[in-house]
């Protein structure tokens, strides 16, 4: 593996010691209960599955992009303002690879994972299905079809990402007038709720533009409730991981015998 991925992938690793550290001690210190022990344990343990599998599929994912790029229909440079279209770009296409993981029941079976937490805290940041790589690439693939480089493509969705770990969090509140134009930590909160109001709410991951354009965006009025509508899945990682597709499976037997 390249140094640079893996020092940076160290250093982010530190970097989500530190504010899990942080959020425990802010949570102790105001008896805010946003951790739960079992929880925890789960959200950690599928954290630990989520790197070893980052790191087996990385090579795979890289692969898939420059396989495709080889169709490209220009070679954008590398400068200033290509690098800010494509993050801007990337965002565009997370807010409908996001919005369609909720729409479409086989990819909902892998974003279910992140929503089965019944706690919003940066332990739960990282709670995302382990082979969530093995089709992610697809959906960025447009983006290297249009000539961008790709390691600006894997930058950019690196980066968004992170913004997106500080997102589950209790800690901050509501921004003013950020609020509507940023993915914030509130418009987050909304988007983990199950509350009626807010089911399938506000996908953007750093901008809240395109659920304004899109219709998608509603503000926090109301204290979120957090899980999927079917209850609780528990804390056993490997159930976490299969409950979707069990549910999936079980859904279309039924259909069939009817």
């Amino acid at each position: 593996m390249n140094p640079l991925i893996q020092s940076y992938g160290k250093w982010l690793l530190l970097l989500v010691a530190i504010a899990i550290i942080a959020e425990v001690v802010w949570n102790w210190k105001n008896e805010c209960k946003v951790y739960e022990k079992k929880e925890t344990v789960a959200n950690l343990s599928i954290l630990v599955g989520h790197v070893i599998f980052k790191v087996l599929l990385t090579g795979y994912q890289l692969f898939i992009l420059q396989w495709i790029s080889q169709w490209q229909f220009f070679s954008l440079p590398k400068n200033a303002l290509v690098f800010g279209a494509t993050f801007i770009l990337v965002d565009f296409v997370y807010y409908w690879y996001h919005r369609w993981s909720h729409e479409v029941p086989f990819l909902w079976g892998f974003h279910l994972v992140h929503h089965s937490t019944q706690q919003i805290n940066f332990s739960s940041a990282y709670r995302l299905h382990w082979l969530n790589g093995l089709f992610t690439p697809f959906f960025f693939a447009s983006l290297a079809l249009i000539g961008i480089p790709i390691d600006w493509i894997v930058l950019s969705i690196s980066l968004n990402l992170l913004y997106q770990f500080f997102l589950h969090t209790e800690m901050v509140g509501k921004l003013g007038p950020l609020e509507g134009v940023l993915d914030t930590p509130s418009a987050h909160r909304v988007h983990h709720a199950k509350n009626p109001q807010y089911l399938d709410k506000n996908f953007g991951g750093v901008f809240m533009i395109w659920d304004r354009i899109f219709g998608t965006y509603i503000k926090e009025t109301e204290a979120p409730i957090y899980g999927i509508t079917e209850g609780k899945v528990g804390y056993n990682p490997l159930k976490i991981m299969a409950f979707g597709f069990t549910k999936l499976i079980n859904k279309t037997k039924q259909q069939k015998t009817i």
